[in-house]
């Protein structure tokens, strides 16, 4: 079901930026499916974590208010060109995704 998605560029201020999609249905639990009438359980990223050579750096604490297929954005200082940074999430049913991406 995940795939998630990682892009980082250089910024002005001499970091870098990182942004990451997220493929996930970032269902709140209130909304009712059209055809049955029934609630569709809430479905949410909770936790995402991102990291610079295997240190976490950043940590976002999302919830069921985001909407589908979250775009997460962060800066990071002090990433140098052959670097690793690292994403990685969990939902609330327990299941996640990661991906990573050397610095150029």
């Amino acid at each position: 079901m995940a795939t998630t998605k990682m892009k980082i560029r250089k910024n002005k201020a001499g970091g870098h930026d990182v942004m990451v999609l997220a493929k996930h249905p970032m269902e709140t639990g209130l909304r009712k499916d059209k055809k049955t009438g029934e609630k569709i359980p809430a479905h949410f990223i909770q936790t995402m974590e991102f990291a610079l050579n295997g240190t976490v750096v950043a940590q976002a604490n999302l919830g069921a208010g985001v909407s589908k297929n979250p775009l997460i954005g962060i800066a990071i200082a002090g990433a140098s060109s052959g670097d690793t940074v690292s994403v990685s999430w969990i939902d609330n049913k327990g299941e996640g995704d990661s991906a990573e991406t050397v610095v150029k």
